[in-house]
């Protein structure tokens, strides 16, 4: 949006109150999130107290409502993504608040009505509250003085009494909002300080984190690779795998931490074909030629392109992909830049893709590509008196004649009407033609560079002087976009082999009683296709799908994994379509929380019981050589250097040791001395340690105390917050709802 268009009239005071970003928040109920109610159905638990529907549908509806306006200011499209982040972020608001609330109550956390009105005056060692800082900012400077502060706080001070005494219901439940969310606020400033009080590092951890940056050992090592050994090499068999698990199962490292359900699936993809091409060619063809032709190019693009959206004049400018404006121009390539450079105007180029839409686009001018100016504005303030106007007019006429260079600043900060350059010398820096209302744009894109003249527009009378210019030059476009998309028989031929494949997955499986059987047939037939075969875990108290588009197929899914008859090995019954694809899935585990079965970690531990076998193999032909330079020439490798410390434990470019750095580090291992070979994570390594560097001697660990003091209370918010939904058994029950509801 043009910056000149921010000047806005700052009258609606609920707004210039509590701050765009709360809006959600204050102009609805939000008491009420707090309130007694229990709505029919719960969608979650927190803490074994369901959440009512009424209070999330009403929050959602809020922060979706938010989150859309976010981006149609970004001109982008609102998407079944964003709806679901907007959904997560009202869960998220919900429980958290709930949580902390309970907290609150527990250490009798409260905030008395004197505390509540210096937190908003910004008396009694409070500072002023960003959302509230327009009360105290100096309107002509921009800054906070004492004597703006005096005067904010009358103006606050009237704000608030307006609101305590409305009478409407509405306004009420806004105040009784207000109140509510600068309260809580404060409560949580007080919680969150009242913890971190609490951290406290030691002089002994204070001196471990010392020594482990500092001291350091020299080494030389030869490693060799699992990767070395083909997987084919390696022989396990069933009885070996099952002896594995036995001895293994109870480690915690392979335990289930919650109640969960695997799904394996792969996508059947719906792609063009080649009479599709011809078709989209042959449509593309004929558009040329109109486009070409037209003398009406409006029309065309509301006509013809799938984004009906005309943008005249520089507002159609269009710039690369990834340049920091793309959010709010059309964008294309970056290797069509010199295309658009050597295009004539008039001339179309493409089409080219942006994303999954392809662009044909007439080029009509060009706008440069960085502009700096800056301006002295007497503003109108939309006023249509003929005397008002024209006394406007002769003050601005009157300074135009006068103003400099010299003095061009000096006269902003006296005369200005303009509150987002007046302390920066009227100045506005790195924009472009289309960022600014349409005749200062203009100006500022062709006026020669240090002329100052005026223009007029619905703002008032601007006295602008153009700094700079970029040389380097955008298209200005007027573009026809299309979607390039498979016939409705490239899809019933896609449906088909779907229905195919998962007919020959159905037969295949359906006399086997193993799961693991079925799992490996399934994963079989659909690797003879091509098809990529991905696992996805679904919680049982929070069961979020990825790698899905649309909602209709996430439910599927869940549908298949959590109706009242499932059981691992459970098949689709049919492709599922989600969008671009058709998706086919298999219910691989039911997983209880603890103590895994085994072909629940089959997959896995055969990984690892390959990877013990490859590095006993390794260990025992590298234990036959003595040193390490003999090791190198027999496996034709090289004797490497490094330096390592316990806090980094990787070893040079061999990747992250910590086992083998905390071994190295133990005191065992003494300077000169040769280890054995030792198992890492992705390979054997043989290791001599040369030297060891001690620390400098020290009694003070300042430095190591204070950055683990900052670092301890900057994650002291996430580690509170994450142990209070641990306690609390959170279980986020929505993307059941449906079926919960039915």
């Amino acid at each position: 949006m043009a910056i000149i268009s921010k000047i806005r009239d700052k009258s609606w005071l609920i707004v210039g109150f509590v701050g765009v970003a709360m809006l959600a928040f204050i102009l609805g109920d939000y008491n009420r999130m707090f309130g007694a109610g229990e709505g029919k159905y719960g969608i979650g638990l927190i803490d074994g107290e369901k959440v009512d529907i009424n209070d999330y549908n009403a929050l959602t509806e809020r922060v979706q409502n938010q989150d859309r306006s976010q981006k149609q200011q970004e001109n982008k499209p609102f998407t079944d993504e964003d709806i679901e982040a907007a959904n997560d972020k009202a869960f998220n608001f919900i429980v958290d608040s709930t949580l902390l609330q309970k907290e609150y109550a527990s250490l009798s956390i409260d905030v008395s009505d004197r505390e509540f009105n210096a937190y908003l005056m910004a008396t009694d060692g409070f500072n002023v509250l960003q959302d509230l800082n327009q009360f105290f900012v100096d309107k002509s400077t921009g800054v906070i003085s004492e004597q703006s502060m005096k005067s904010g706080r009358v103006e606050l001070q009237k704000t608030l009494i307006k609101l305590k005494t409305a009478k409407k219901a509405e306004e009420k439940a806004q105040w009784e909002g207000t109140k509510k969310y600068f309260t809580d606020r404060r409560k949580n400033e007080k919680y969150f300080s009242l913890v971190a009080q609490g951290i406290y590092v030691t002089k002994v951890e204070a001196r471990e984190e010392y020594l482990a940056k500092k001291e350091a050992k020299t080494i030389r090592f030869v490693s060799r690779r699992y990767a070395e050994i083909n997987d084919a090499e390696i022989k396990i068999s069933e009885e070996e795998l099952q002896a594995f698990y036995d001895e293994h199962k109870s480690e915690k490292k392979y335990w289930n931490r919650t109640n969960n359900r695997e799904v394996r699936m792969f996508d059947v993809a719906i792609k063009p074909s080649k009479n599709d091409t011809l078709a989209f060619d042959k449509t593309i063809a004929k558009l040329r030629q109109d486009f070409m032709a037209s003398t009406n190019d409006s029309a065309l693009v509301m006509n013809e392109s799938e984004m009906r959206n005309y943008l005249p004049g520089a507002r159609g400018i269009a710039v690369p992909v990834g340049h920091p404006k793309s959010n709010q121009y059309m964008s294309y390539p970056m290797d069509y830049d010199t295309i658009f450079k050597r295009t004539p105007i008039g001339q179309l180029v493409g089409p080219y893709r942006v994303g999954e839409a392809f662009y044909l686009s007439k080029l009509v001018g060009f706008s440069p590509a960085k502009i700096k100016a800056r301006h002295l504005l007497i503003a109108t303030n939309n006023s249509t008196d003929a005397k008002v106007l024209a006394a406007k007019k002769k003050t601005a006429d009157s300074l135009l004649a006068a103003i400099n260079k010299t003095n061009f600043g000096e006269l902003v900060q006296k005369y200005s009407d303009d509150p987002g350059s007046k302390d920066k010398g009227g100045e506005y820096a790195d924009f472009l033609e289309g960022d600014m209302v349409k005749e200062f744009g203009g100006y500022c894109a062709n006026a020669p560079i240090g002329k100052i003249g005026m223009v007029k527009t619905d703002f008032g009378y601007h006295i602008i002087e153009v700094l700079e210019r970029d040389a380097n030059r955008f298209p200005i476009l007027v573009s026809v976009v299309k979607s390039f998309k498979p016939s409705e028989e490239t899809i019933a031929n896609s449906e088909a082999e779907a229905n195919t494949l998962l007919g020959k997955i159905d037969q295949k499986i359906s006399n086997m009683n193993e799961v693991a059987q079925k799992i490996a047939a399934f994963d079989t037939l659909a690797n003879k296709k091509a098809f990529f075969v991905r696992p996805i875990t679904l919680e049982d108290n929070n069961p979020m799908i990825y790698g899905l588009t649309t909602k209709i197929a996430q439910d599927r899914i869940l549908e298949l994994a959590f109706n009242e008859d499932a059981e691992a090995g459970d098949l689709i019954q049919a492709p599922i379509r989600d969008k671009d694809k058709y998706v086919i899935a298999l219910l691989s585990a039911v997983k209880e929380k603890g103590e895994p079965q085994y072909h629940e970690v089959k997959e896995r531990m055969k990984k690892e019981l390959l990877e013990e076998k490859k590095a006993k193999r390794l260990m025992n032909e590298m234990a036959k050589i003595k040193g390490l330079d003999a090791l190198a020439r027999k496996y034709n490798t090289t004797v490497d250097t490094a330096q390592i410390t316990f806090a980094n434990p990787s070893i040079g470019n061999s990747g992250y040791e910590p086992e083998i750095v905390g071994a190295l580090f133990s005191g065992f291992v003494k300077d000169g001395q040769t280890t054995l070979p030792l198992k890492g994570k992705t390979g054997v390594y043989l290791i001599q340690v040369i030297s060891t560097q001690k620390a400098p001697s020290t009694a003070v660990y300042k430095e190591e105390k204070d950055q683990l003091t900052s670092t301890m209370k900057g994650n002291v918010q996430g580690l509170l917050m994450g142990a209070l939904r641990k306690s609390a058994e959170v279980v986020d029950n929505r993307k059941l709802f449906p079926r919960i509801r039915s």
